[in-house]
Order: structure tokens, then sequence, then C-alpha cells
């Protein structure tokens, strides 16, 4: 588990590294916001969360649906209660005005970076 980073993981750099290639301006790992979201564009009163699937919960990944048997009531509580707080986190951010985003770490799969450019463009173009 000390391998495990929060911060400057691949697929959080891969959705960087479009932002930047679509040309967004935004701020990293607000520490002052709920949820510490990966990525703030005021411009755009949105946040971005780049979640690993298997930590947060993916609804479609595979990844998400194995939970460790070894000590299972732990990673049960754990895991399930990261889970709730991401919900808790976006409705506060929504309730500061601004919209969230999450992206999934199988989402930033090289063979899904073109869906994932669309998906990012079109969050961020709709409601500007």
């Amino acid at each position: 588990m000390a391998k495990v980073r929060s911060t400057n993981t691949t697929p959080e750099i891969r959705v960087r590294a479009i932002l930047e290639e679509l040309g967004y301006t935004f701020f990293l790992n607000n520490d002052d916001m709920p949820g510490k979201p990966d990525m703030l564009l005021p411009d755009y009163d949105a946040a971005v969360f780049v979640h690993g699937c298997f930590w947060h919960g993916c609804p479609v990944c595979r990844h998400a649906k194995i939970r460790p048997k070894e000590n299972a009531e732990y990673w049960n509580k754990k895991l399930d209660r990261t889970i709730e707080r991401d919900r808790e986190n976006k409705i506060r951010l929504e309730q500061l005005g601004y919209r969230v985003l999450v992206i999934w770490e199988c989402e930033t799969k090289k063979k899904e970076i073109n869906t994932l450019k669309g998906k990012i463009f079109e969050f961020l173009n709709v409601g500007k």
C-alpha cells in the first residue's frame, strides 16, 4: 500500500495532458475544496476528479468488484466509506456552485483517450 500514490498518478497525468491539449486552464490538488479535486477549472465552475477504479468503486470496471478476502470486514468498510465520502464531496461541491466530472482510471487507457477527450470537451462546454 505504501506504493499507492494519491497525486501525480498516470491517469491523472493523462487527464492533465488532455486538458492542456484542449487549451483549458486549471489548478491542481485544491486542498481547500471539498474532496480536494484533482483539477479545478474556475472559469468553467468545474471540478475534476480522477478516481482509481478499485479504491473508488467504478460502476463499470471489474477492478471495482474485486475486494480482498483477507480481512474482508476492514476492506469492505474502508472501500464503502470512500464511495460514500465521494458522494458527499460531490454534493458539497455542487452546493458551492461547481459542476463535478468524475473520470475513472479505466477511461484513461490509451485506447480510450479519444473518447475521454470528447467527454471532457462536452462536459466543459455544455452549460458554460
